[in-house]
Order: C-alpha cells, then structure tokens, then sequence
C-alpha cells in the first residue's frame, strides 16, 4: 500500500512538480502530512533532480546528435576520462555504456546549429578517436525534422499503468 502510494506520488509529481502538498494530498486522497513524509522517502530514493524540460529550440538549439561508438577496450580508466570529459562540454546531455548498433557508448549532444555540431564533432574526434574503433552519427534538427513524440517523462504513467494492469 505505501509502494503504491509512492508510486502515485511520484506521477503526480511528474506530471507537475511545483503542486503543494497540500493540493497532492487533495488529489491523491490522503493527508498533507503523509504526502509530505511520502515526498521525502522519493526525494531521498526516486527523484535524481526537480527540473524541467525545456523547449530547446526557444533556447536556441536545432540540432541533437547522438553519437554510437564502439571503443578499442572496454576499461574503466577510459570511462573515468570520458566521465571527466563530458564534465567539460556543456552541449553533452546524456553519455552512457549500452549495447547495440555496434557500440558500446551513446553520448547525446545538442547545438544551436550544424557549424556548431561540426565544431564540437572535431573536438570529439581528436580527443576520442584513438580509443575508438567506429562511431556513427545521427542528427535531428529541431526544425526541420518531423516530431512524432515530444520528449517528456509524463509517458511513463501510461506505462507503468499498462504495465502493472491498473
């Protein structure tokens, strides 16, 4: 019961997280004082960050790369120097070890156009190259490209409502 109670907290929180908890309370049909007890515990174990996802092409970004590599060797001290790296390169929003494609790394990148991709590939490529054994790339523009599903984590109700069976 208090899972599901976590649970439910957790979507109401994602679909808005500046709600009050009293204004949760109301909704989710307990008492502010449990919301609130409630909200720390997912503070403390399932929320990494309150933020928000921005309209990047108001921010003045058209271009998300995604880039798959396949590095020479799998070692840690390599994912510490790509951890460091990332840390340096502020159009990096995600970097990641996976499967598939022929890669073992995805990094995802956004830019305000295709010179500042270029600019940033080079950069990837003189510091990156000699550990890698392929990479490829795939570009989306904001702008131009057609949007069949905005990124947004309010999705993820309707799954785990299917998932679950409720």
């Amino acid at each position: 019961m208090k899972q599901e109670k976590l649970i439910k907290l957790l979507f109401e929180l994602i679909k808005n997280s500046k709600r009050s908890d009293r204004d949760l309370a109301k909704i989710l049909g307990i008492s502010q004082p449990t919301v609130t007890r409630l909200r720390k515990i997912l503070e403390r174990e399932a929320i990494k960050q309150y933020t928000i996802i921005p309209n990047l092409s108001y921010l003045g970004f058209d271009i998300v790369a995604f880039i798959f590599s396949r590095t020479k060797e799998l070692v840690h001290p390599l994912w510490d120097k790509g951890k460091e790296w990332a840390k340096d390169q502020p159009n990096i929003v995600f970097v990641s070890t996976g499967q598939g494609m022929e890669a073992d790394a995805l990094l995802i990148s956004v830019h305000k156009d295709y010179a500042d991709f270029v600019k940033f590939y080079h950069v990837f490529r003189r510091d990156w190259g000699k550990y890698l054994d392929d990479f490829k790339v795939f570009l989306t523009s904001l702008s131009g490209s057609i949007t069949l599903k905005h990124f947004t984590f309010d999705y993820l109700i309707d799954a785990y409502q299917k998932g679950t069976g409720e």
